[in-house]
């Protein structure tokens, strides 16, 4: 048994082909390319009683019919079940039209296939094939795989017909952005931006406006310098942005559709001035309006849906540049006006409950603040000192012979701390006792002689003698340096120094008593005037940090010192119950206790005196 061939067609049919070619090949939309597309199709594949050809998803996710076969009143509603199967799938299959999912010789068959591009479905073509073979059956599925291609190379050049109408939409935002950039002042710029938006947007006028008190003020008009705001012409394009501002949308004369929101003041601007067309977008700067550009069109098309979404894309990205430039030529006044009114608007105002809840911790912890009160305490650096403090100086210029304690040692009265070289010392010791027996003699003989006037002289040299020997004497004993009290060494250190000269007077060592100490207290120039002698604090230090010792304020020298770009008054205090590990030398922080006063002017007293001398700096 043989069977017809699959491209066999009657004469009919080869001219419904021939028609349907042609009008495939001179397609000059998308619906009338799917439609000529399926019906080739039907027509090469041999039995076909029906196909629909589905294409989508839309805005609801559904796919909607793009063409039917063989003319558009046939109700092949029976196919969206073998549809569904097919777009679920992703596959090309062979459905029996009872629901089996092989297709048997003497019942019909539903054949379909997906509409896959990149990954992503774009519809489903479906054809009732009349009873045939397993074999007709595989046929008509890869002739609809190979047809899909034409749907697939249409859908890419839809694709990239949309991309490059973004990107050129896009490059002409971007050059629009660039001029407001480029000019450095407002009002330059808005005109630039009318003109640049005129040319590119094929436009008779262009007007941009600035919300002002709830209004429109227009205040560029492209290709025209100065303009009367109050005259027809501004009138009538300030009344159109008005329009916009109250109802917050792009509006559109002639409207596009039933759909749209008539513009009645748009509707008067385009009968007043011949205009075929006219377009009002919002300036937007974080949602909110702060202007309106109106295009205005007196011959060509009217604004189709790109053309508007465009006029939208400028608006959105024009807003927030032209608001930092009207903000940046405004008063200082109107500046903080502003910025008063949102942050009322933030702390009063519907929303913000975050801002809302730290303002009442604030407010809370200021009223807290203003009626606790505290115990007011001034905090200085602080260091010990000795009550008393001895310094061991070289008696006389020698060398060093020997060191017996160092910096940090304690020391008993009497306790020698170094020695001075003494040789030098006692041969000149020698040589004066020498010189004092040679006088004696000499003496002896003067008054053997009972020559007065040699005794006279005699005497003289020998008490000469005497007393330089009495001074030699004394040197040789102050050669050893002893510890005048019980102490520590506060300072010295002479064992780098062994076999050095020093000189007469250079200090040596400095001796502090260990049960006698007096606190020094830096206090800043700040806070000296609350500072009074009687008062009492508390000290730690940085070396016994676990034990708080309390002293009271002796003494308020009148001289300050510079330390670290500040001035500091030197306060002397006395402790009262000084730990045994206390030694001279070591710091820490002191706290003067001055008063109770509120916890308010605790914290924020020096913030307050620095402003009030800020102030009185800049009065005249």
């Amino acid at each position: 048994m043989t069977t017809a061939p699959i491209y066999s067609l009657t004469e009919d049919a080869s001219r419904a082909e021939s028609a349907a070619w042609a009008r495939f090949s001179s397609a000059n939309d998308t619906s009338e390319f799917c439609k000529s597309w399926l019906a080739i199709l039907c027509l090469q594949i041999e039995r076909v009683n029906g196909g629909l050809l589905l294409l989508g998803p839309d805005a609801d996710g559904t796919y909607v019919p793009a063409a039917i076969w063989p003319h558009e009143g046939r109700d092949l509603q029976y196919l969206s079940p073998a549809a569904e199967r097919v777009l679920t799938e992703k596959r090309g299959l062979v459905v029996a039209s009872d629901g089996g999912s092989v297709a048997r010789r003497d019942h019909p068959a539903f054949v379909g296939y997906p509409i896959e591009v990149s990954g992503v479905l774009h519809g489903v073509i479906v054809l009732d094939v009349a009873a045939s073979s397993e074999a007709a059956l595989q046929r008509a599925l890869r002739l609809l795989h190979w047809a899909s291609a034409w749907l697939v190379d249409q859908f890419r050049k839809r694709a990239i017909e949309e991309r490059d109408a973004r990107l050129a939409r896009l490059a002409l935002a971007m050059d629009i952005v660039a001029t407001a950039i480029g000019q450095r002042q407002l009002e330059p710029s808005l005109l630039a931006c009318a003109n640049e938006l005129a040319g590119r947007l094929n436009c008779d006028r262009v007007s941009i406006g600035l919300e002002r008190a709830g209004s429109a003020e227009v205040r560029a008009i492209s290709h025209t310098a100065t303009f009367d705001a109050k005259m027809d012409l501004g009138r009538l394009i300030g009344d159109a942005m008005d329009e916009v501002l109250d109802l917050d949308v792009a509006l559109v004369h002639p409207p596009r559709d039933e759909r749209e929101v008539p513009a009645i003041a748009h509707a008067e601007l385009a009968r007043e001035f011949g205009d075929i067309a006219v377009c009002s977008v919002p300036l937007l700067d974080d949602g909110h309006a702060i202007g309106v550009v109106t295009f205005e069109r007196g011959e060509g098309a009217v604004f189709d849906v790109e053309t508007v979404e465009l006029c939208k894309t400028v608006g959105g990205l024009l807003g927030p540049i032209l608001r930092l430039k009207r903000d940046g030529e405004r008063s200082l006044w109107y500046r903080g006006r502003i910025a008063f009114g949102e942050s009322a608007q933030v702390l009063f105002g519907p929303r913000h409950p975050g801002a809302k809840l730290i303002a009442l911790v604030i407010m809370g912890t200021v009223l807290v603040f203003s009626i606790a009160s505290g115990l007011y305490r001034v905090t200085a650096k602080t260091v010990i000192e000795g009550a008393v403090q001895r310094v061991a100086a070289a008696p006389f210029d020698g060398f060093i012979l020997q060191t017996y304690v160092r910096a940090g040692d304690t020391v008993r009265s009497g306790q020698l701390l170094a020695q001075l070289d003494d040789r030098d010392l006692k041969l000149e010791q020698s040589r004066l006792t020498a010189e004092r027996e040679q006088s004696l003699r000499k003496h002896r003989q003067a008054l053997a002689t009972q020559d007065r006037a040699a005794m006279m002289i005699i005497a003289a040299q020998l008490d000469q003698v005497e007393a330089e020997l009495t001074l030699t004497n004394d040197k040789i004993a102050r050669t050893k340096l002893v510890a005048p009290f019980d102490g520590i060494i506060v300072s010295g250190d002479l064992n780098q120094l062994l076999g050095t000269p020093v000189e007469q007077g250079k200090v040596l060592f400095q001796v502090a008593p260990l049960d006698a100490y007096r606190v020094i207290l830096q206090v800043e120039e700040r806070d000296i005037a609350h500072v009074a002698v009687g008062q009492h604090g508390e000290l730690t230090l940085s070396g016994i940090p676990d034990q708080l010792m309390d002293f009271t304020l002796t003494q308020i020298t009148p001289v300050s010192t510079t330390q670290e770009g500040r001035n500091y008054f030197r306060v002397e205090a006395q402790l009262v119950n000084a730990s045994d590990r206390v030694r001279p030398g070591m710091e820490g922080l002191g706290k003067v206790a001055i008063g109770q006063r509120k916890l308010i002017w605790i914290w924020g007293h020096t913030l307050f005196d620095w402003i009030r001398l800020s102030i009185w700096k800049w009065l005249p």
